[in-house]
């Protein structure tokens, strides 16, 4: 009977040799060389564009004129031509201003004229003045309008004694004005029964009436005019002039003063700042 030993180690030289041939047989799987089948050959054809048609000959280049060639002149500008007159064109016309008339002093009017004696006749003046202009018509923006201004003397009667034109910026105005002083009706006497003597301006403007004037201030006395205190006529002695003032009124004088004082209205006030403003404060004596 053999020994255990050596039966063993020929079990294990078995082993490992089947082990080893096992693992070679993979191996040489893995290494063994695989042939690629053949590949058909394929043809390659290759297509040529078309031939270009042969460019024409180029032309041949100028040479550059020389340095030294003198420059052809400039043609000159044309003239400038003259635009073509624009016609005038009329500009729209516009109405003339008027203004008509005042209304024409009433008999009432003229009979309360006839009794105010304070300021010269005042109120006889104005309602006069005022019976020329309404006498005059309507008055028209243009060449024919102005004022006139006159020195008038009235007879005690009334009749017109003495009319002298003073100056005058219209001869339309002045016309208009002694035509309208003939055609008058007969007036009533004077209030004080003496020659009444004053100046009256006629306005024929469309811009511009003679207001009613004021009368409250009538029962003050006059302020004194100016004279010229070193006015000397070169033969009397030379003596420095002095105007005394009015005396005043007494309680009787004045309250039959304020009797004649009528009512003032508002187009009375108007037309007396207006005058101021024009005179520019100068005085503040109603006319």
């Amino acid at each position: 009977m053999p020994s255990p030993r050596p039966l063993r180690l020929l079990l294990a030289a078995l082993l490992v040799a089947v082990h080893a041939w096992g693992l070679w047989g993979i191996s040489a799987d893995r290494l063994a060389v695989r042939v690629p089948p053949p590949v058909a050959k394929q043809e390659v054809v290759m297509i040529l564009p078309a031939a270009s048609p042969t460019p024409p000959p180029e032309p041949p280049l100028t040479p550059p004129p020389p340095k030294h060639q003198a420059k052809p002149p400039k043609a000159a500008p044309p003239l400038p031509t003259k635009p073509a007159p624009i016609a005038p064109t009329d500009p729209p016309k516009k109405a003339p201003a008027t203004l008509a008339a005042p209304a024409t002093p009433s008999a009432e009017e003229w009979a309360l004229a006839g009794q105010y004696t304070l300021k010269n006749s005042k109120r006889y003046r104005h309602t006069w003045g005022q019976h020329v202009r309404s006498l005059m018509g309507t008055a028209v923006e243009g060449p024919d309008q102005g004022a006139v201004r006159f020195e008038v003397e009235i007879a005690p009667d009334g009749s017109l004694a003495r009319l002298d034109t003073l100056w005058s910026t219209s001869a339309k105005a002045e016309q208009l004005a002694r035509q309208a002083i003939q055609q008058m009706p007969p007036l009533p006497p004077t209030p004080t029964g003496k020659p009444l003597v004053f100046q009256r301006t006629v306005s024929f403007q469309p811009f511009e009436t003679d207001g009613p004037p004021l009368y409250k201030n009538d029962c003050q006395p006059d302020a004194p005019r100016f004279s010229n205190p070193f006015a000397w006529d070169g033969q009397a002695a030379q003596a420095r002039g002095h105007q005394a003032p009015p005396p005043p009124m007494s309680p009787q004088e004045l309250a039959e003063c304020l009797k004649q004082l009528p009512k003032d209205s508002l187009e009375a006030e108007s037309a007396q700042m207006r005058r101021q403003l024009e005179q520019g404060w100068s005085s503040t004596i109603s006319r």
